[in-house]
């Protein structure tokens, strides 16, 4: 890899970093999903998924009874792991509400892992 400068990065390494085509700039979404969604496999589906669709960040569960996810990659497929969550996620959870809200990490994630 070369180094960049400031204006080369935003034309010229960007690309060369997140891919080539559109919709591929990196959004973070900040998940809460909440109802039966502990104790069931939850966090490891939804890393799964998430692994599936190339994105990046974490889960966890929450002392409230839910799990926070952190979804980083591209904009498509973070909607479409949002999505699957919204569904139900695993079969053996059962989702009752899950809010949604950008977020700007303050790291980069290089993988999606199981925060406990």
């Amino acid at each position: 890899t070369k180094a960049c400068t400031l204006t080369e990065f935003a034309i010229l390494c960007s690309e060369s970093l997140v891919g080539k085509g559109d919709n591929m700039a990196t959004v973070c979404t900040m998940a809460w999903v909440y109802g039966s969604v502990q104790g069931v496999g939850f966090r490891y589906s939804t890393q799964r998924e998430a692994l599936q669709l190339g994105l990046t960040g974490y889960a966890r569960n929450l002392d409230d009874g839910g799990v926070e996810v952190l979804a980083c990659g591209e904009a498509e497929q973070v909607e479409k792991l949002i999505a699957w969550l919204k569904a139900g996620g695993p079969r053996s959870a059962r989702v009752d509400k899950v809010l949604t809200e950008p977020h700007q990490p303050g790291r980069e994630y290089v993988n999606f892992g199981i925060r406990y």
